[in-house]
């Protein structure tokens, strides 16, 4: 049974206040961890913040995306969208070859964080948003039977994978003292990043219309 009028342009109004609250919300995400990651010297936490500001990238295409799709009920990419992707896919490459170079050195020179205290933080509070958020544009995404919002519900998934490696890393180190664990998470982010490029890059193509980042 189809939903009304007012039902739907209420649907939409909520699609379009995630999207907004997804792109502030990776915004202070990423403004804070990179900070946080600076400042304690772990490349695990500098490398998710930096992640946060490419999905604001990602965020602002899909905001694009639910006002089009709201305006005349196209699924299609536009060119603003294709975009976007292909921005948001080499920021991610850019950010994997940093990250490995980055590991690497650090694992050589048996670099250790200051502390990882902020990493265990971060990355809760970030499990806990993004899971609202999947469970909220889901919902939304379903009543509307939008194959794009249920994408995108999706997509948020890859943020808890990153925030999970994210909270071990930082777990681990906190625990055992071990350096060389805060550049194992970072590859691991790294790795999460260079899938999120390529899904990226084939989803401006027309390749992959669903979210294939999410899987794993």
């Amino acid at each position: 049974m189809g939903i009304d009028t007012a039902e739907q342009r209420k649907l939409y109004t909520r699609a379009h206040l995630l999207a907004i609250l997804t792109i502030y919300y990776n915004l202070v995400e990423g403004i804070v961890s990179v900070w946080a990651g600076a400042s304690d010297e772990t490349l695990a936490l500098f490398g998710f913040g930096v992640d946060s500001f490419i999905e604001v990238i990602s965020a602002i295409g899909v905001w694009h995306m639910i006002r089009r799709i709201r305006a005349n009920n196209g699924e299609t990419k536009d060119a603003f969208e294709q975009r976007a992707l292909r921005i948001t896919g080499g920021s991610f490459y850019v950010l994997t070859a940093g990250l490995v170079v980055m590991a690497i050195m650090n694992i050589y020179q048996q670099h250790k964080p200051d502390t990882t205290f902020w990493g265990i933080v971060i990355s809760l509070l970030s499990i806990s948003f993004m899971w609202l958020l999947i469970h909220y544009k889901t919902k939304v995404g379903k009543a509307l039977n939008s194959s794009a919002i249920l994408a995108d519900a999706a997509c948020s998934r890859a943020c808890v994978y990153l925030s999970v490696v994210l909270l071990v890393a930082s777990v681990g180190f906190e625990l055992t003292g071990l350096g060389y664990l805060d550049a194992i998470g970072a590859l691991l982010i790294a790795w999460f990043a260079w899938k999120e490029g390529r899904e990226s890059f084939d989803k401006a193509k027309g390749l992959n219309d669903s979210c294939g980042c999410c899987r794993v």
